[in-house]
């Protein structure tokens, strides 16, 4: 299975809607689900995505109350017996976004992946232990990076089968 991994697209300060590159490259891939790391700051993002695949994900510091209520800050998901970590990256103790990342599931035995947004630096990273270390970077927002982007989970024999960034250019209004 494919899961598209997203985040901090922050709607609808940077569009009223998610850029088409994005749409279009999520069902291309044929992803079978969706992960949002927070910072929709819409909840209309949910529905959107929804259209596209299943959709799971957690809050961030810009989403509003409801959301977070919704969603939560961080979680542990399963999917086709894959253990994924999710958390938006700015809470908790750590000097950078991918510190807080780790910590937050510091207490959390047999995760294939940590999953976090917030920087909107993209980010694979093999950890010691086997698992991966995933920032997607942001769709909609690319703070001094090449390119938008979100990244794609291959999840295949209870395992995290490979990891990708997926880059693109400005995107379409």
């Amino acid at each position: 299975m494919r899961i598209g991994v997203i985040s901090d697209t922050h709607l609808p300060r940077f569009g009223l809607s998610l850029p088409q590159a994005l749409i279009d490259g999520l069902r291309e891939a044929r992803v079978g689900q969706i992960l949002h790391l927070g910072d929709w700051t819409q909840p209309f993002v949910l529905d959107l995505l929804a259209e596209i695949a299943p959709t799971d994900g957690v809050g961030g510091n810009n989403d509003p109350p409801e959301l977070v209520a919704r969603l939560g800050r961080r979680k542990v998901v399963t999917v086709q017996g894959v253990r994924l970590g999710l958390t938006h990256g700015d809470i908790g103790p750590g000097r950078t976004t991918p510190q807080r990342a780790l910590r937050a599931f510091a207490d959390e035995a047999g995760l294939a992946a940590i999953l976090f947004g917030h920087s909107h630096i993209p980010l694979v990273q093999r950890l010691p232990d086997g698992g991966w270390l995933v920032n997607p970077g942001s769709p909609t927002d690319k703070r001094r990076q090449p390119g938008f982007t979100w990244a794609l989970l291959e999840v295949a024999g209870g395992t995290v089968d490979g990891v990708s960034i997926q880059m693109f250019g400005p995107p379409e209004r």
